[in-house]
């Protein structure tokens, strides 16, 4: 192989020395710093497919906003079929190769196991393509709260295509379904893509309830064990984090306790505020910019950073 920078009949691999970089590189991968799982070469599920397929469903959810809008009432239907059905195709096997990292024991020896992962992968998308229009409800209501919340907002089809806290919860609201029904590595592929477009990073396990809006957003972060009401309004830089992380007698990190904050209906989180510990915020309560929060609120709390006062 001969580069367009190398001198002529100079083998790149003796300018530059190559054949031992690769040989330790080899004994790296293999012996002394392997890190494939459970030993294994696996495909890798690709966040260029799941880019795809995110792209499918929301014109399947939102046909005009995200797919075509030239749409009519003759061709809609048609053009949902036909998105959903080459969408589901590609995530069955994506869900497929998300499974190979969450089999129990991570076995995989005969054919068998091939068909079993594959009979799951279907089912699980079979799942979800059932939850889509309950997912596209979810959604309505966050793009309704947030044409509400913002004086700013002149249309719907604004807040669909430009706002960032929108493309964040509507990847949420995907991965979290995908959570639920058991392919949580594809789940968190997904969410890290929609932190990679909007810097909004939400964990796919977090439970997010209707009317939700991130106003402006940048810099949100929401963990895995949070659990948010209905009609909970959070501005940029809010972090709902967790306090500390509980090890065990070998001082391995404890995975999947409770440790992120509980935010009841109808609260307001302002601008770099960070809310920490599996604490509850009161519904009704709002929570001003900049402030540190470790300690659980009543119902109709206004916190402050000089002090907290009960309506």
């Amino acid at each position: 192989m001969h580069s367009t920078d190398s001198p002529a009949g100079v083998d790149d691999t003796v300018q530059w020395n190559l054949g031992p970089v690769i040989a330790a590189l080899r004994v790296s991968r293999e012996e002394k710093h392997k890190i494939r799982h459970n030993g294994r070469v696996r495909e890798l599920p690709s966040r260029e497919a799941l880019t795809t397929i995110v792209n499918g469903l929301s014109a399947a959810l939102f046909p005009t906003h995200y797919g075509r809008p030239n749409l009519t009432d003759e061709s809609i239907d048609y053009f949902v079929g036909d998105t959903l059905n080459t969408t589901l195709n590609r995530l069955s096997e994506q869900v497929r190769r998300g499974l190979l990292f969450s089999a129990p024991g991570g076995a995989r020896t005969e054919t068998s196991d091939d068909a079993a992962l594959a009979a799951k992968a279907r089912e699980i998308t079979r799942d979800f393509a059932a939850s889509l229009p309950a997912i596209r409800a979810l959604l309505v209501s966050d793009v309704q709260a947030a044409y509400a919340g913002d004086p700013a907002a002149t249309s719907v089809a604004e807040i669909m295509l430009c706002y960032p806290g929108t493309i964040a919860i509507l990847y949420h609201r995907l991965a979290h379904q995908l959570h639920k029904l058991g392919s949580p590595f594809l789940a968190r592929l997904v969410a890290d893509i929609a932190h990679t477009l909007t810097g909004i990073d939400i964990h796919p396990g977090a439970q997010i309830g209707a009317s939700f809006f991130i106003d402006h957003g940048t810099g949100v972060v929401i963990g895995e064990t949070a659990i948010i009401g209905e009609r909970v309004r959070l501005y940029q830089a809010v972090t709902l984090g967790a306090k500390r992380f509980p090890a065990d007698e070998s001082g391995v990190l404890i995975k999947g306790t409770p440790r992120h904050p509980i935010v009841e209906d109808d609260v307001v989180i302002y601008a770099g505020a960070t809310v920490l510990g599996r604490i509850t915020i009161g519904a009704g309560s709002t929570v001003g910019g900049n402030v540190w929060l470790t300690q659980s609120v009543p119902a109709n709390s206004n916190v402050s950073q000089a002090h907290t006062r009960h309506d």
